[in-house]
This record gives C-alpha cells, structure tokens and sequence, in this order.
C-alpha cells in the first residue's frame, strides 16, 4: 500500500538532510520533490500545489528545536498536511435507526467492478462481530444474475442472511405503490413495481427485516461501466423510497484521480456520508486516498484489501500519514491481532508456553490466526522500519503452505511430543506433506528455537538476564 509514494516522500524530503536550518532555497528544492511525488501519485495539479504551499507557508521562518533538525521538521509538518489533506479523523458509519426500535439502513453504490459487493460482505462480517448486530444484506442489483448468487455465497461465507428476489415471477407479486413513489422505466419490464424493479425489491427486504428483528440492513446495489441518466436515476430513487442512515460510495482506489472524479459525479446526485477505498493491495498510487476528501469534503471511512472477509479497515488519516512516511502503522498492526486473538485463549497459550507445553499444533493455529490478520507483506510494513527493508523482496501468502502441510502430515502424538520424531517419521512425513527430509529437519529445528525464545520471553527471562549484564558491567 503506497509504496511508490512512500519511497518519493522519502527521497524528496532527503534534501533538508545536513542542513543546519530551513532556507527559502532549500525549501523550494524539497517542495519541488514533493509536488512531483503526489503528481505521481495521481493527484490533481490543483490539489498537490495548494498542499506544497501550505508545507511552505509554515516551514518557513520555522524555528528548529536544537534536537531536532530541518529533515525531521520537515516530516512533521508533512505528516500532519497530509492528515489535514485526508480528514485529521476517523468517521463512524452511522449504524442506528431514526427511532430505537429501527434498524439501521446502509446504502452501497458505485461503478460496476469497483468491489461493492465483496465490500458488502466484508462490512456485514465486521459490524456482525465487533458491533453485535443482527444483519442482513439485500440484494438490489437485478441486473447482473452474478451479482445475486455472489452475494448470497458471501453472506454464507459470513453468516449472514441474504434477500433477494431473483427466482420470483413478477406475477407472485403486487404492485408496491402504497407510497406513490415514481419508478423510472429503467429497461423492458423494470420499474413497474413488480419482481425486477430494484426499488421494490428493497422496500420489500426492508419489511422483511423489520418483521424478523434485523437490526441492520445493508442494501447491495447495481453499478455501470460508466455513469449515465439512467443508473445515476435508478440509485437516487432508491435513495429517496428507503431514506438509509447511511449512504456510502464504494471506488476502486486503482483508478486514481479518475475515482475522484466520478465520485464527486456520485456525490452531486446523492450526497453520501462517506467513500470506501477498495482494492488497496493493488497497484494503487495513492492519488485518491489523497484527494477525494478534499474533492468531495465528504470522510473516507473505509479501505479494504484482497479478497478475504476480514481484510476491512476502517480509515485512520493519522495511521495513513505515518505509513505514506515511512514511520509504520503498530497500533493497526495490534488491533489486528486483538481482532484474532481470544482473550481466554492467550491466557492458555501463556501458560502452555511457561510450562513448555506449547505444541506443534498450537504452532499451526498461530499461522491460520496471521492469515487471517491480512497480506503478510502489509502487516510487516506497519512495523516502522521493516517497510522499506522489505519492499523489493517477494513475500507470498502461500509461504506457509508448505510449513502447514508438514505440520498435518504428523500425527497427533507427533504434534504434542516432537521429540518422538526419529527418522524414519521424518521420511514419512516429508512423504505425506509432498516436502523434502531437510525441509522437516528445517521446521523442527525452528520450532524447538521458537520455543525456547518464547518461554524465555514469557517467563522474563530476557529482562532478567538484561540485568544481569547491567551489573556485571557495572561490576567492570
């Protein structure tokens, strides 16, 4: 995420290295990098001059700390325009019903391929689980047959219920003209408030919800390959019949300043509450993050990543800042892995490891919980540092297949006492798992080493042994 981005700013803010203070030379040198950066970011002209400006404005005549030199002033004022640029805060979805006993509505549009149902189900898995909520999705999108079947494997995928209508006749179903809304012909057939018209079809889920106790609704909607009358029509009615709590515009953070663009199209139309950045882990430059709230002055409240149901984070401007500048991301990074761990869970697992108990399969779980956490690479470059030292190596998800089917080739009793592995279960379980001898040598040899560290660390045997070189040397 951000990669080009990050190794530009780092490389335009170089030029303040060394310098004993911040000149009207020095400065135009860096603001001239640092411009040339966003504009490769794919920001606009207009937004990446007011941003060098403002930068300017205030270095200039900055008073630097004896501590601290031009470079690293240079960086905070950076960091904090660009968190002034992107939003300074996180914005909260709006989840709640006008009264108490309404369940909240959350209305999804967006280009077609822009990720709005993938989106949808990652949304449903996160407020199911982190807000307690009772949700059901509903499928709006009558145009795409795919976009129906989709969504229902996905709320399967996350438990979750799913509305649709795409196996009715609309002669099963009456007219839904009791509010006397309008409904534009948007094809043959569409719009009379029968089975195909979308805005009956989610009035009709929304009652359905109400009757069966959901607390939250979701409503999936149809997108073009291109804005038009009619899509732009279609949306903004099922707006107005509706009246969600939320109204969220879903871009695919890969077309750069072109997403900017459509979304102030969307935003003129329907006012939304907020953007969603999809396809993140993507060759994403980084323009819209940087621009659509200032385009738009509407909040990005999410950003997601990959196909997984989890990979879904809510839109930190700080956060964001601090990894476009190399510093990392660790409060991400540990939400992440609060999100994966139970707490009762950690509590057996410290034990096991003090008593030297930790197994081969408690290893394994280990592994599946990282997976879960997101793209390997990413969660090393939260951690400040590791990013640049790791950005030109290959790091694959797919790494741990071959540790993990090491691991299940094993038998239970070889999992809880490896010790019992001799040679000929080496060769077995090489064998099984499609892996060589040395490779299962390589596991076991890491495993018992991870072992070792961990009860050291566990029990404080790393700060005991710390001080006891601090008062050896004292003793010097």
């Amino acid at each position: 995420m951000f990669e080009n981005l990050t190794d530009r700013m780092e490389r335009s803010l170089k030029v303040l290295k060394g310098q004993g203070k911040i000149t009207d030379i020095n400065i135009a040198e860096t603001m001239k990098e640092v411009r040339r950066s966003l504009l490769d970011a794919d920001v606009s002209y207009k937004i990446a001059k007011t941003f060098c400006d403002s930068v300017k404005e205030k270095a200039l005549g900055q008073n630097v700390i004896k501590s601290v030199n031009p470079q690293q002033m240079m960086v905070k004022i950076v960091h904090d325009e660009l968190t002034e640029l992107m939003g300074t805060e996180s914005v909260d979805i709006n989840i709640h019903g006008e009264k108490e006993e309404d369940p909240g509505i959350i209305l999804v549009s967006g280009l077609q391929g822009s990720g709005k149902t993938t989106f949808c189900g990652k949304l449903a898995l996160s407020l199911k689980n982190k807000k307690n909520k009772k949700v059901i999705m509903i499928a709006g999108d009558v145009y795409r047959p795919a976009a129906i079947e989709q969504l229902k494997v996905l709320g399967e995928q996350v438990g979750v219920a799913v509305y649709s209508e795409d196996s009715l006749d609309s002669t099963d179903i009456t007219p839904d003209r009791s509010d006397n809304t309008e409904h534009t012909n948007y094809t043959s057939g569409v719009g009379t408030g029968g089975s195909k018209d979308p805005v009956a079809i989610t009035k009709r889920g929304i009652e359905k919800a109400k009757k069966e106790g959901y607390d939250l609704i979701i409503v999936d909607t149809a997108g073009r390959l291109a804005i038009d009358e009619q899509m732009m029509g279609e949306i903004a009615s099922i707006k107005k019949a509706i009246n969600p709590t939320e109204t969220l515009f879903v871009v695919d953070a890969m077309t750069g300043q072109d997403a900017v663009e459509t979304a102030k199209t969307f935003n003129d139309i329907l006012d939304f509450d907020g953007v969603v950045l999809t396809k993140m882990d993507g060759d994403t430059r980084g323009g819209a993050a940087l621009s659509v709230k200032s385009v738009v002055d509407k909040p990005i409240k999410f950003i997601s990543s990959g196909e997984k149901m989890e990979a879904l984070d809510v839109f930190h401007p700080k956060r964001i800042a601090d990894r476009i500048l190399g510093m990392g991301d660790v409060v991400s990074l540990v939400e992440k892995a609060e999100e994966q761990i139970n707490e009762e869970e950690a509590r057996k697992l410290h034990k096991k490891i003090i008593k030297n108990q930790f197994t081969l399969d408690d290893f394994y779980k280990q592994i599946q919980q990282i997976k879960k956490m997101g793209n390997i690479k990413d969660l090393a470059s939260m951690i400040p540092g590791v990013g640049k030292a790791i950005k030109d190596i290959d790091i694959d998800n797919n790494s741990f297949k071959g540790v993990e089917a090491i691991i299940l080739s094993m038998t239970p009793d070889e999992k809880e006492h490896p010790e019992i592995i001799n040679g000929s279960r080496r060769r077995r379980i090489a064998e099984g798992s499609g892996t060589s001898i040395a490779e299962v040598n390589r596991l076991l040899k890491q495993f018992n080493d991870t072992r070792k560290m961990m009860k050291t660390v566990a029990t404080g045997g790393a700060m005991k042994n710390m001080k006891k070189n601090s008062r050896s040397k004292k003793r010097r």
